[in-house]
This record gives structure tokens, C-alpha cells and sequence, in this order.
């Protein structure tokens, strides 16, 4: 299983809209929002098979807007493996 943030984003005029989404989808617990700071975005760990399966976390009509990053953890060894390969 990878790791993905998740990252959808909003304009102020839609963000009611777009938090109503996220609650009939069933989703809106996964997320932390910027909302009441002026940063109408909301992120998300999410757990997944693929990017496309991190991208269902989202409702489908704001997954155009959204972005995932599959994140990754380094040791100092792993490190030392990317330097050998170059």
C-alpha cells in the first residue's frame, strides 16, 4: 500500500458547496481544511493502491482540480544508494 497526499483546492464563492460535497460523499472527516484561515484547500493522507485509486477520495466533480503526491520515506542508506547510481 502507498501514501498519498491529496491536496483539492476551491475558490471562496464554491466553498459551501464544495464542503457539502465532501459530507454526502462521505469523505469530509479525512480531510483538514484551510478554509476559515483564507486557504480554501483541504488535505488528506490517504492510503491507497495507486494514485488513482487516492484520487476517489475526492468528490468526482472536484477531482480535476486535485493533486496527489505519492510521498515516499528515506533512510540514510537509501541515500547512499542514490549516490552509488549516479
Amino acid at each position: 500500500m502507498n501514501r498519498y497526499l491529496v491536496e483539492t483546492s476551491h475558490n471562496r464563492e464554491d466553498c459551501l458547496h464544495v464542503l457539502d460535497q465532501f459530507v454526502a460523499y462521505g469523505h469530509i472527516t479525512h480531510f483538514e481544511w484551510g478554509c476559515e484561515s483564507g486557504i480554501c484547500s483541504g488535505w488528506a493522507f490517504i492510503e491507497a493502491e495507486s494514485e488513482e485509486q487516492a484520487l476517489y477520495s475526492v468528490p468526482a466533480l472536484l477531482r480535476e482540480k486535485t493533486k496527489i503526491v505519492k510521498l515516499s520515506k528515506f533512510t540514510p542508506e537509501k541515500i547512499q544508494e542514490f549516490h552509488e547510481e549516479v
